[in-house]
């Protein structure tokens, strides 16, 4: 037995082991989808205002069918097992008189007639073919003093026997008087299992006390009760479908011309100025989109308008400045040729020919500027970009730089990786942007010194051109880029700026993909920072420099200038440069 029972032990063993293997095998090749669904629900949850209502509605619905029909089902099932209950105790006191009354007029005392007397007696009893199917059990109290009759000592219908009566319903029998009890029970009949109820009284026989039971089927009451639970059901059913639909209805009549405006919306923004909504009917939906198709013809004439004096402009900028280049070139030639000749001049013809040829050069400068913003706003301007060493470009810069520097009495520093820093890009315009950086940092930086920084990292790489001069504020750093804007109008007139050197390096980052950013604080100075992807089909992520940078002081402290030791890690151009750490930065946008 012991051999057997392991073998046995060890079958279900192997028969536990391959139901796991095969319910992780189910749940690996589900779990997927199961995700794939939840977070499709997610999405259509979060962006669909129709789903969610229709799927709030019906989730609500459900839940009071639910509480209704547990109710409805519960109370249904209380009265008609009460009617049957009080119906079986009325029919089970009747027939139990009927049973007395026979057994005490009786006059048999031979076996065969006690036996012939109780069969039929009791069989009358049995209520077969009526509403309630009644069976009874006869049974012979135990434990009896006086002398018992032993011709009868049970009987029961079919096939029941006194195991079908629960023991509480006996035992209350037993030790009543002439009281009546019931209790509930289940009846065998034939391969199934029926609830009934039993009732319990005794009666006597020939001097012998007995329990007499009359069972009742309640098969008839269930099945009505199931019916009822499933009419319930299919009706509950068809209501929150019924509700679904219409909540579905409703939300789509709603929610279908918000989505429409959203669509309409989006494609208004993204430049499709004829799109309106469609208008129907006279209620609040149709009130608003000819409300919302009237802003919108007005906010297009508006723009068409704008972009029509816009593209006027730009036009008579552009033809203005094509025209001006021939007149200007010839007196440009005069200009030079009277200060090539003004040592010969008296003095005051001396300085009218320095004076003009200044003025001529600033002109050519501005008319040169006023092209090129022509050409980024016809489109025209076009990228010619080559794998270069940027610190190369950048010295070039510095050295250009040099003489302004040293006539504000300014100093720059540079400070770049060892190795050469390729990327592909059109080193004009990289050379034009930088310029514009350095000079704006040394006319600014009221004669302290200007820091260039050079960093990299995997995919950018970035320049910090930073001064120690008057700064600016948050409001003139967000307009600092604007066409023909300058901070200090009157300071700008006697440096010669034209207003549009850092527009032009602008439009010349975006046409590298770049960002141009500028940070400055009163008193404390500013710093622009230039970052390029090191390809031209690169992405940038995040700038190896940090824009707001670390020598700036606390806002509300007294400004400082950055003190020697503060640049022990930067060189003057001529050195060499230790590599910087590349600086991490919060997370950016251009």
């Amino acid at each position: 037995m012991a051999f057997r029972a392991r073998i046995w032990q060890r079958r279900a063993l192997i028969v536990a082991l391959r139901v796991a293997r095969l319910v992780g095998t189910g749940v690996r090749r589900f779990l997927p989808g199961l995700r794939y669904l939840g977070r499709a629900l997610q999405q259509r949850w979060r962006r669909s205002l129709q789903f969610r209502t229709v799927l709030t509605t019906l989730m609500l619905a459900v839940t009071s069918f639910a509480v209704v029909g547990a109710y409805l089902s519960n109370q249904i099932a209380n009265n008609l097992f009460q009617e049957r209950l009080t119906q079986a105790e009325s029919e089970t006191r009747y027939n139990v008189k009927q049973v007395q009354e026979t057994f005490d007029g009786a006059q048999v005392t031979d076996q065969s007639s006690v036996i012939t007397l109780v069969s039929d007696t009791l069989s009358a009893v049995e209520g077969r073919g009526s509403v309630i199917q009644r069976r009874y059990v006869f049974e012979a109290m135990p434990n009896q003093t006086k002398p018992r009759n032993r011709w009868v000592e049970s009987r029961a219908s079919d096939q029941l026997t006194v195991s079908v009566i629960p023991p509480d319903l006996r035992k209350a029998v037993q030790e009543s008087g002439k009281d009546q009890y019931w209790a509930s029970t289940v009846i065998p009949v034939g391969t199934e299992d029926r609830p009934g109820i039993a009732v319990g009284n005794k009666v006597t026989f020939n001097g012998t006390v007995y329990e007499l039971y009359l069972i009742y089927d309640l098969n008839t009451a269930q099945q009505t009760l199931n019916e009822i639970q499933s009419v319930l059901w299919a009706g509950g059913a068809v209501l929150v479908l019924l509700i679904g639909a219409v909540a579905w209805y409703v939300t789509r009549n709603v929610v279908s011309p918000v989505s429409h405006a959203a669509m309409v919306s989006e494609k208004l923004a993204a430049g499709q100025l004829q799109e309106r909504m469609v208008v129907k009917g006279e209620d609040e939906v149709a009130r608003l989109g000819a409300s919302f198709n009237h802003m919108a013809a007005s906010l297009q004439e508006q723009i068409t308008q704008l972009a029509t004096l816009s593209q006027m402009q730009q036009r008579f900028v552009s033809d203005v400045s094509h025209e001006l280049r021939t007149p200007l070139t010839t007196v440009r030639m005069a200009a030079e040729v009277l200060y090539d000749a003004r040592d010969d001049f008296d003095p005051i013809n001396k300085r009218s020919a320095e004076l003009l040829y200044n003025q001529v050069e600033r002109f050519q400068s501005l008319l040169s500027d006023l092209l090129e913003i022509s050409r980024f706003d016809a489109g025209v301007a076009v990228l010619d970009a080559e794998p270069e060493d940027l610190t190369q470009v950048i010295a070039h810069v510095i050295e250009g730089a040099a003489p302004v520097a040293a006539e504000y009495g300014s100093e720059i520093l540079f400070t770049a990786p060892k190795d050469a820093v390729i990327v592909e890009m059109d080193a004009r315009r990289i050379d034009r942007i930088l310029r514009n950086l350095i000079l704006n940092a040394v006319e600014h930086g009221e004669g302290r010194p200007v820091t260039v920084t050079v960093a990299v990292n995997d995919t950018a790489v970035g320049v910090a051109v930073r001064d120690h001069g008057i700064g600016m504020d948050q409001a003139q750093a967000a307009r600092v880029f604007d066409r023909f804007w300058r901070a200090d109008p009157a300071r700008a007139r006697t440096t010669g700026g034209s207003g549009l050197g850092l527009s032009i390096a602008m439009e010349d980052t975006k046409l590298h993909h770049g960002w141009l950013q500028a940070w400055g604080r009163k008193g404390d100075g500013a710093n622009f920072r230039l970052t390029l992807p090191l390809r031209q089909d690169g992405v940038i992520t995040e700038s190896p420099l940090q824009l707001e940078p670390k020598d700036a002081t606390i806002p509300g402290a007294p400004g400082t200038i950055p003190a020697e030791q503060d640049y022990k890690n930067m060189l003057l151009l001529q050195a060499g440069a230790a590599a910087p750490a590349p600086v991490q930065s919060p997370e950016e946008t251009p």
